[in-house]
């Protein structure tokens, strides 16, 4: 089976409400944590909010260690799961390289896509060597134990097939300049995963038919092909098998459910008709749900009726308990894939909500030398929450780390330097103000830690964005009904 879809497109975030913003600005879960600050960009020492400076004045929330993953990553996602700009100012540096996904086996990089054999492509390859050499020995009883070669090049000439057509999806993908983060070749078929949704349901339907497509074209190929070669041969076989199998492929994939290519269609076709992606995926989801069930249902009635081509089976024999197992596995795979469908769209619809300016706590600027109690005496009459370390010149160097002030007892931090509690501030730890939804998130994952230095365009501090806030706000938006 192919997932090659993605599930919910970034919105604007534009469109909210009164009540969405003060919840936003609202701290999530310690009440003991100030406002975040209104007050004008001239109050340099910077807006925003802040962790709690002073361990003794309120408990503290646990910060994640420095090589935590920074914010909750929005995809599960079905596939094609699902990379944004990491401005921070005009005299930064590119930005910093995401650590690249594993996947299994890695086997190439066409178009620059990494492509990956999961560990259980091996076990399905297993299976269909084993299943088509018995099929080969009632045709070709003369190959002998040669069949399960022949076999095996079958399973791996089939599955060359479920790359091209994850290969066709992943050059729609890049057309329309979305990124995709790999391609994976697993049990039941292939995932693209592409990290954007397309931005019109036209866009949409395109990248979602040109998967069954190309499985049509390859069986037309493969009946091309057969015409010239001798029945009854191996190289007929062959192409038979291939060609039945990308027709099967195709036609699956069409069925109008999520996560297949058609329900990602009927998502794009409800989405044009009523301007709303979530009722898209809503609609598709349900109906692959549907599917899952007619499937597990379906499918072991028609080949005990016989009205695929086999005998019908009076009796209840191993080959009935096989199509049962089989018609369960695939009903499970298409209703996981639904329901995760509409997991990662209602995901997708909060993330807007996530916005740097917003989320980020007042800091001030202390010199490295600084005793860690007088840092904290400066923060708690600015009301800040934070401590940036600064140069000579104002420069900001490294930040201090939430838990590690947490862990310098109450009298020993007056002969505790700030610098010694500090992390080095590197490019990819620089944060624009204005990153909101998932390009936020992409920045804060290109670049691990617990605290990022968030920035203007100008290059001027606004302030410290903490991981643990940015995971509190992404758990509070997914909390609130879509």
């Amino acid at each position: 089976m192919d997932e090659s879809g993605g599930s919910g497109q970034p919105r604007s975030g534009t469109d909210e409400t009164a009540e969405q913003q003060a919840d936003r600005t609202a701290p999530t879960t310690d009440p003991t944590r100030p406002d975040a600050p209104t007050e004008p960009p001239e109050a340099r020492t910077p807006p925003a909010e802040r962790a709690e400076t002073d361990p003794a004045d309120a408990e503290p929330d646990p910060a994640p260690p420095a090589d935590d993953h920074p914010a909750p990553t929005p995809h599960p996602a079905p596939a094609h799961r699902h990379l944004a700009h990491t401005g921070t100012g005009p005299d930064k540096g590119p930005a910093p390289q995401r650590p690249e996904p594993r996947g299994g086996l890695l086997m190439g990089r066409p178009f620059g896509v990494p492509v990956y054999v999961a560990p259980s492509w091996f076990l399905v390859a297993a299976l269909i060597t084993w299943v088509f050499g018995g099929q080969l020995e009632r045709v070709l009883p003369e190959l002998g134990a040669a069949r399960y070669l022949v076999s095996l090049f079958f399973a791996v000439a089939f599955y060359a097939s479920v790359l091209v057509h994850e290969l066709a999806h992943t050059v729609a993908a890049l057309r329309f300049k979305l990124p995709v983060r790999r391609i994976q070749l697993q049990f039941f078929g292939g995932v693209s995963e592409i990290e954007k949704e397309a931005e019109t349901p036209g866009r949409e339907f395109v990248l979602a038919f040109v998967g069954p497509l190309l499985s049509l074209v390859l069986a037309g190929l493969f009946y091309l092909a057969l015409q010239p070669v001798e029945p009854g041969t191996v190289p007929g076989v062959l192409l038979a098998g291939l060609m039945i199998s990308n027709l099967i492929v195709a036609a699956f994939n069409l069925l109008p459910g999520l996560p297949l290519d058609g329900g990602r269609m009927l998502r794009a076709v409800v989405w044009k008709i009523t301007g709303k992606p979530m009722s898209g995926t809503i609609a598709a989801a349900w109906v692959g749900r549907a599917l899952a069930v007619a499937v597990l249902i379906g499918l072991p009635l028609l080949t005990q009726s016989g009205a695929l081509g086999t005998e019908a089976v009076d009796n209840v024999g191993m080959d009935t308990v096989m199509d049962a197992l089989l018609a369960a596995i695939l009903a499970a795979i298409i209703w996981t894939g639904a329901g995760n469908s509409l997991r990662v769209a209602r995901l997708r619809e909060h993330l807007p909500e996530l916005r740097a300016r917003t989320l980020t706590r007042r800091a001030v600027p202390v010199e490295s030398e600084t005793p860690l109690s007088e840092a904290l005496r400066r923060a708690n009459a600015a009301g800040a929450r934070a401590l940036v370390v600064v140069d000579a010149d104002g420069n900001p160097t490294s930040l201090v780390r939430e838990a590690a002030i947490v862990g310098v007892p109450e009298h020993r931090r007056p002969w505790v330097a700030v610098s010694g509690l500090a992390q080095e501030l590197t490019d990819g730890m620089r944060v624009s103000a204005e990153l909101a939804g998932e390009d936020l998130l992409e920045v804060l994952r290109a670049t691990p830690a617990t605290e990022y230095l968030v920035v203007e365009e100008t290059g001027e501090i606004y302030g410290v964005l903490s991981a643990a806030d940015v995971e509190r706000a992404f758990v509070k938006a997914m909390a609130r009904p879509s």
